[in-house]
């Protein structure tokens, strides 16, 4: 090969190189630069994500964002303040001592076009008064024929009415136009089928509230009245046997937060994660009834909670 062809090759061999070199530079350099998008990052994050809602129960049992709930109230605060079931200016007195109506509180009385509820831990017990009117009003058999009006053997139908009346659900309820059993299962707020009827008696017959032994079947205090209620209304918008109970399990855990994160913490000793419970099973006797959370009480000792939830008076 002459000289001048070997100059030419070297030129071309080193002009080949410094382009592989190029080349190869700009791809470590990208490897580089592609690392922090789809390496360890995002991924640390989501790991703390994640272990901040596994090390927050109560995040889990009781979601800070609230649960929506199946059913469109309308205009049931309006029907309600019209048959007096509510007398609203007794309702805003009582509230007046609490900081006043909430404007969501005012929107469910006063508006006509509310749509799907909505619990939240700030909330749950306005919803769980207006529930409880909504139970107590609601004409339905289970007022009339259940226990509320043969647990006592009363000689005459005036007599088991009378005595009905003593319970925690009508008794407490202060908040009416004249006393609550002028208006105890009179007013056509929800209208069931025969079939609706049964699917709310034989739900109803399987829920507890750990205030008491008795079940919404029975409905002796605010808590089951309401519960009622909300059945009701379940049961008229054709929600499913299935989903009213677990509704009815998130309702209950926003009434009743220090006891169903201790049932929480029950069942995930256990192994069973809380989303993974039956929410029938955990609404029976065994686990909310009120003798039923007294033997969990025994083997399990209560999370801290931020409190929450509705007492037994209005």
């Amino acid at each position: 090969m002459e000289p001048y062809e070997k100059k030419e090759s070297i030129k071309y061999l080193l002009a080949f190189g410094f382009l592989g070199l190029f080349i190869f530079i700009q791809l470590f350099d990208v490897n580089i630069s592609i690392k922090p998008r789809f390496g360890t990052g995002n991924n640390k994050q989501a790991s703390i994500a994640g272990q901040g809602d596994a090390l927050n129960p109560e995040e889990r049992v009781l979601p800070s964002s609230g649960v929506t709930l199946p059913v469109v109230w309308g205009d049931l605060g309006i029907k309600m303040a019209s048959v007096g079931v509510i007398d609203t200016e007794k309702l805003e007195a009582i509230y007046k001592t609490r900081g006043g109506l909430s404007a969501e509180m005012q929107k469910l009385l006063y508006g006509e076009s509310n749509g799907n509820l909505r619990i939240t831990p700030e909330n749950a017990s306005e919803l769980l008064n207006l529930f409880w009117a909504l139970g107590l009003g609601t004409k339905n058999e289970i007022l009339e024929k259940g226990p509320m009006m043969t647990y006592s053997g009363a000689a005459s139908p005036a007599e088991a009415l009378a005595k009905a009346g003593n319970f925690a659900s009508t008794g407490g309820w202060i908040l009416a136009k004249g006393d609550a059993m002028d208006h105890y299962s009179r007013h056509l707020f929800i209208v069931l089928t025969p079939e609706q009827q049964r699917l709310v008696e034989r739900v109803s017959q399987n829920i507890y509230r750990p205030c008491c032994g008795n079940s919404v079947y029975f409905p002796d205090c605010n808590h089951g009245m309401a519960m009622l209620g909300l059945l009701e209304l379940m049961a008229s918008e054709g929600v499913s046997e299935e989903e009213m109970y677990r509704v009815a399990l998130q309702v209950n855990s926003y009434w009743f937060p220090d006891t169903y994160l201790t049932i929480a913490k029950y069942f995930e000793n256990r192994g069973v994660e809380w989303s993974k419970v039956n929410p029938k099973e955990a609404l029976g006797s065994a686990y909310s009834s009120a003798q039923g959370y007294r033997q969990i009480l025994e083997e399990i000792e209560p999370p801290q909670s931020s409190g929450g939830g509705g007492g037994c008076g209005v």
